[in-house]
C-alpha cells in the first residue's frame, strides 16, 4: 500500500472515529490496559530481545507505565477535552459567551526511537486516538517486532479499519514520507540533528510537529541530602536501560562538603552492579542496543580521560569487540569542555563533578544547550524548591530521577534544544488537538453592534467614552457616553 493510499484510508477511518463521543472512544480503548497485563511477559521479552535491556527494565519502565496510562487517558480525556466555558474578560462584553473546544487534527504520524520502543509510541498512540485522530506509527528498524506487538493490541479493539496503521519504512525515508504525505501533524522522538532536519522540512509546509530530542541531565546533590538514597538514585537513573535514557542522569554535581562521602557510596554501588544477557532476570544492566551507540560511548569516555578525567569505578571489564555490553562507568575529575559534560552520552557513564556550593552546581548544570530533566537531592523542602525553580529543564524531581516519564499525568518535554511541545498529561492532549473558540451573542437579535457602520465622529467619541468608563478619571461622563453608543445597537440606521 502506498503512503497516499494509507493516508486516504486513515482519513476515512478518522472521519468515522471523530464523530463518536469522547466517552465512547474511551470505552473502546479501555481494554488495552487489561490486554497489556495479560500479555506483559511476552511484550517484555520482545522488548528485551530487540533492545538488549533487562526484563525488569522492560517491564518496569515500559510495560507497566503503559498499562497505567490507558486508565489515565480514558478517565481524563472525556473531562479535559469537552467544551469549556470561558470566563468573560470585561463587563462591557456581558453579552458575549465564549466556549473553548478541543478538536482533533486529523491524521497524525508518530516516528518513535529504539531506546523505549514500546512505552514512548504506545502512550502517544493512546493520546492521539482518544482525542479523535487517526494514527500512522513508524518504529525504529531494530524494534519492528515491538511495533508489531502494539499493532496486535490494536487489532483486538473495535476501531474503524485503518484508524491505526504500522508503517515499515527505512529511517532515512520515513521523515520525508510522513511530511510529504499530507498528514496533519508529526510526533518525532530521536536525535537533535534529525529533529532539526524534520523541523525545517515541516516548516516549508507549515506542518505542526512535536519533537522530543536529547538530554544531558543534571543531578544536584546538596549537603543536606540523604546520601545513601542519592547514591542509589544516581546509580539507577544513570544506568537504567544501560544509560540509554534521554531523561537519565548523566552529570552529577555534588557540594564539596559531602563529595567524598557521596563518591565513596556511589563507587561501591557501581562496582556491585551485574551485567548479563537480557533473558537473565537477575541482571542489573543489559547491553547497549546498537554498535553505533557503543562507539559513541567509548569515544566520550576516551575524550574525558584524555582531558584529565579518571575512571574511579566500573562494574566490570570492557567486553570483546563483537559485544554490545559496556560496563557501568563512573568518571571523576570531570570538567566543562569534555564531551560527556557538554553533550548527551546516552550510555552507562556517570560524570561526577565536585562544586563549591549549590549555586555553582546550578550554574554548571544550566550551561548545557539541553534541558530535558533534572533533579535536586536534599532533605530541606524550601531549598529543594529554590533550586528546582532555577534549574532549566522541563521536568524536575526532588530526591528521585527519571521516573516522571512513567507518570501519565506529568507532561514530558524539555527546555532549550531538548524538545518542541510536550507529550503526556493534559498538555499532551493539547498537543494532539486544536483549539477552537465559539462565541455566542445573547443580544444577537438586535440589528447591529454599536461599532458597526456607518462610522462618524459620534461613534469615535462614544468608543473613547467606553475607554474612559474603564480607565479614565471621569467615570460618570464615560458611563453616559457608553450608554449612548450602546443604544446604537437597537437602531438599524
Amino acid at each position: 500500500m502506498t503512503m497516499k493510499e494509507r493516508i486516504e484510508l486513515s482519513r476515512r477511518a478518522q472521519g468515522e472515529w471523530k464523530n463518536l463521543s469522547l466517552k465512547e472512544r474511551a470505552r473502546r480503548l479501555k481494554p488495552l490496559g487489561r490486554l497489556i497485563h495479560e500479555r506483559a511477559d511476552r511484550i517484555s521479552d520482545v522488548i528485551s530481545e530487540t533492545t538488549g535491556k533487562t526484563g525488569v527494565d522492560a517491564l518496569g519502565s515500559e510495560v507497566l507505565p503503559s498499562s497505567l496510562a490507558v486508565g489515565f487517558y480514558c478517565r481524563q480525556a472525556p473531562r479535559y477535552l469537552r467544551p469549556r466555558p470561558l470566563k468573560g474578560g470585561s463587563v462591557l462584553f456581558f453579552n458575549k459567551q465564549s466556549s473553548l473546544y478541543r478538536e482533533p487534527y486529523g491524521v497524525i504520524g508518530i516516528i518513535s526511537p529504539w531506546n523505549y520502543p514500546f512505552a514512548i509510541p504506545f502512550q502517544e498512540v493512546v493520546m492521539v486516538l482518544i482525542a479523535g485522530n487517526s494514527c500512522l506509527l513508524k518504529v525504529a528498524r531494530q524494534c519492528v517486532p515491538v511495533g508489531e506487538e502494539i499493532a496486535r493490541l490494536m487489532e483486538t479493539l473495535d476501531l474503524p479499519k485503518g484508524l491505526f496503521q504500522l508503517v515499515n519504512l527505512p529511517g532515512a525515508e520515513a521523515g520525508n514520507a510522513f511530511i510529504e504525505s499530507g498528514m496533519d501533524k508529526l510526533f518525532f522522538t530521536g536525535s537533535n540533528p534529525v529533529g532539526i532536519e524534520l523541523a525545517i522540512k515541516a516548516a516549508e509546509r507549515l506542518m505542526p510537529l512535536s519533537l522530543e530530542l536529547g538530554g544531558n541531565d543534571a543531578m544536584i546533590v546538596l549537603k543536606g541530602a540523604n546520601l545513601e538514597r542519592a547514591a542509589a538514585g544516581a546509580c539507577w537513573a544513570g544506568f537504567s536501560n544501560c544509560g540509554q535514557s534521554c531523561g537519565g542522569v548523566e552529570r552529577i554535581f555534588v557540594e564539596e562538603e559531602v563529595y567524598e562521602e557521596f563518591a565513596t557510596l556511589l563507587r561501591k554501588k557501581v562496582t556491585s552492579l551485574t551485567q548479563k544477557p537480557w533473558n537473565e532476570r537477575s541482571s542489573d544492566l543489559g547491553a547497549l542496543t546498537t554498535k553505533k551507540q557503543l562507539e559513541t560511548v567509548k569515544s566520550h569516555v576516551a575524550d574525558a580521560l584524555a582531558k584529565g578525567a579518571v575512571i574511579s569505578a566500573r562494574s566490570g571489564e570492557e567486553p570483546q569487540e563483537d559485544s554490545l555490553f559496556y560496563p557501568a562507568t563512573l568518571l571523576e575529575q570531570v570538567k566543562p569542555g569534555m564531551i560527556t559534560m557538554d553533550e548527551e552520552t546516552f550510555g552507562p557513564v556517570l560524570a561526577l563533578c565536585r562544586v563549591k556550593d549549590g549555586e555553582e552546581a546550578l550554574k554548571l548544570a544550566n550551561q548545557s544547550h539541553l534541558g530535558l530533566t533534572g533533579s535536586i537531592w536534599t532533605k530541606n523542602t524550601r531549598q529543594a524548591r529554590y533550586y528546582a525553580a532555577r534549574l532549566e529543564a522541563g521536568a524536575i524531581t526532588i530526591n528521585d530521577h527519571l521516573m516522571s516519564h512513567g507518570l501519565a499525568e506529568t507532561p514530558w518535554g524539555g527546555y532549550k534544544q531538548s524538545s518542541v511541545g510536550r507529550s503526556h498529561g493534559t498538555p499532551g492532549l493539547d498537543e494532539v488537538t486544536q483549539s477552537k473558540v465559539v462565541i455566542h451573542d445573547s443580544l444577537g437579535h438586535l440589528p447591529r453592534q454599536m461599532w458597526w457602520y456607518p462610522h462618524s465622529t459620534q461613534v469615535y467619541r462614544g468608543l473613547r467614552d467606553v475607554m474612559a468608563l474603564v480607565f479614565g478619571p471621569k467615570r460618570l461622563k464615560g458611563l453616559i457616553g457608553t450608554i449612548r453608543i450602546f443604544l446604537r445597537s437597537f437602531s438599524s440606521r
